[in-house]
């Protein structure tokens, strides 16, 4: 009797072997977003080590820095009223000596329905705190899939992060169908479907918290503990950085509770 295969994702050959740098959108510049931030500079500073073209990053967000942003975010006094896209970029870019960009405004349609401009990359990030935000990236997601054959850089994966107090997920989709080579071994899935499809209720259930901005960070820390947002960064950093470094996997994710310190692995399905 035949053992049943382990389902297994095999990383779209274009993110292994690519002529340019990987475009990458990372959505949201907060808690979660200025953290998966640097871990994206280690993943692409790793990536130029190994011989790869590395990753070319955009982050969006329109928000500024604020004495609350202090301590939970990435963030320093220095930075207070700038730009919180702009003052992590221009870090990043003066450190590595990379030409990352920033772009200080929502990942969103514009009144006329139309998607923002540098809006297409290989592989999006969200780090955002609503469900309308989320819904509105898999919006755009798939309507620049449908142009899949008219734009570069089409997209081919999603990430998604949230997060409660002490407890969060990050969800590894895929936009479409990857192709999949055979295997004698494992059962290799090609599709994995939205955040937004397979965790819709999950999304609106944790809109319900308040998640209003705060004033000063002891205000912050009532909201999200104080490591939440980095413990939850290192995870999906660390399926990302799988997927380029052994190309494959057969996880798209994890529950990450902070409180108890338990984390459970989301299986592909």
């Amino acid at each position: 009797m035949n053992a049943k295969k382990t389902n297994v994702h095999y990383t779209d050959n274009y993110l292994l072997a690519p002529t340019n740098p990987i475009s990458v959108n990372l959505i949201g510049a907060g808690g979660t977003g200025s953290k998966v931030l640097t871990g994206l500079m280690e993943i692409n500073e790793s990536l130029l080590a190994l011989g790869h073209t590395g990753l070319q990053v955009r982050l969006w967000d329109d928000d500024i820095v604020t004495s609350a942003n202090l301590g939970r975010q990435r963030f320093f006094e220095c930075e207070v009223g700038l730009p919180k896209s702009v003052a992590l970029i221009n870090r990043i870019n003066r450190c590595t000596g990379a030409n990352w960009k920033a772009e200080n405004l929502k990942f969103e349609k514009d009144k006329f329905g139309n998607i923002p401009k540098q809006s297409v990359a290989t592989i999006t990030i969200t780090c955002v705190d609503t469900v309308q935000a989320r819904f509105g990236v898999a919006d755009i997601l798939t309507e620049i899939n449908g142009q899949r054959n008219r734009v570069r850089d089409s997209p081919k994966y999603w990430m998604d992060y949230g997060n409660s107090k002490q407890t969060g997920q990050v969800i590894l989709s895929t936009v479409g169908n990857i192709t999949q080579p055979e295997s004698e071994k494992y059962n290799p899935v090609a599709n994995m479907p939205f955040v937004t499809e397979e965790y819709g209720d999950l999304l609106l259930q944790s809109e319900k918290d308040d998640n209003t901005p705060s004033c000063s960070l002891a205000e912050a820390l009532e909201q999200q503990d104080l490591f939440i947002n980095a413990s939850l960064a290192q995870m999906g950093c660390k399926l990302l950085w799988s997927m380029f470094r052994y190309g494959m996997t057969k996880y798209r994710g994890c529950f990450h509770n902070l409180e108890d310190f338990r984390t459970s692995p989301i299986l592909i399905d």
